[in-house]
């Protein structure tokens, strides 16, 4: 061996990140086992239930017109999951996806986790792709499990032996399901969006309380902007634009426009807030 050879210092052991899906299966072991996301999502499966034995007692809230989706209720246990999603996304959906966002980043930086994961060989942009599939998989969970819960107390309490729609005809039992599948999956992709933008804000903060706060304040503002006529020119930058959309799923022919116009509107949310969080996580200090 020659001098210059003693010289090299021998090479060290390759630092190399762990595979991806092993990464994702640590997630969502992490978000699944929070006491509070399972507390959420038994508060979610319970709403339906609550919802229905209160129909089915009273006889549902009559004379307010065919067009009430909790009227539509009575008698007809189908409608029951459309019914809570429309109550659910307008706070409770969201709150417990931005809960979850904000475990994801602020949660970590609170608990002094996160520097660990910045100074980790593993990428950034990997890192929030990580941090947002547990979001996704809550968000797309915590809307499966109050469809299911409404489906099955729409059936045992309030009864009914297909889905009568707000138009006035009859679905069989296996179309009716359908609705209600294309119901939880358009607010599915809602739900997805918010939890985006709940995750670019628990980016700049430490702060978990604050990424809630800042997620449901700000569509608790977007509502009220909503109902300004002066305002109109906002509504299409408004998430909550066509959220009361999910209901036509219960007319008979879908009416297609708003449900499409409120996905491609949620896209843009993901994809802003998405790329708002990877683009402060690139540039944060460890």
């Amino acid at each position: 061996m020659t001098a210059i050879d003693a010289a090299v210092p021998a090479p060290g052991p390759t630092r190399t990140s762990a595979p991806l899906g092993r990464v994702l299966l640590a997630e969502l072991r992490w978000v699944l086992r929070r006491p509070r996301n399972l507390l959420a999502l038994l508060m979610l499966a319970g709403l339906p239930v609550l919802l229905g034995t209160a129909i089915a007692l009273t006889g549902g809230p009559g004379g307010r017109g065919g067009d009430s989706v909790l009227a539509a209720v009575a008698g007809n246990g189908l409608v029951l999951p459309v019914a809570a999603l429309v109550l659910a996304q307008t706070l409770l959906l969201p709150l417990v996806v931005a809960m979850v966002a904000a475990d994801a980043l602020a949660g970590e930086s609170a608990h002094g986790t996160l520097r660990g994961l910045l100074l980790a060989p593993v990428g950034r942009v990997r890192l929030v792709g990580v941090k947002a599939f547990g979001v996704l998989v809550l968000a797309v969970l915590a809307v499966t499990v109050l469809a299911v819960s409404g489906v099955l107390t729409g059936l045992i309490i309030v009864g009914g032996d297909g889905l009568v729609t707000l138009s006035g005809t009859t679905l069989p039992i296996g179309s009716a399901l359908g609705r209600v599948a294309l119901a939880a999956g358009w607010s599915a992709v809602q739900m997805a969006a918010i939890g985006m933008i709940a995750l670019a804000i628990s980016s700049l903060t430490e702060h978990p309380l604050v990424v809630m706060a800042a997620t449901v304040g700000g569509l608790i503002i977007f509502g009220v902007l909503g109902t300004i006529p002066a305002l109109d020119w906002l509504q299409p930058v408004l998430i909550t634009t066509d959220w009361s959309a999910v209901m036509d799923v219960l007319r008979d022919p879908i009416s297609s426009d708003s449900l499409m116009t409120g996905l491609l509107r949620a896209g843009c949310y993901l994809l802003i807030g998405l790329s708002a969080a990877i683009t402060r996580m690139v540039t944060k200090d460890a």
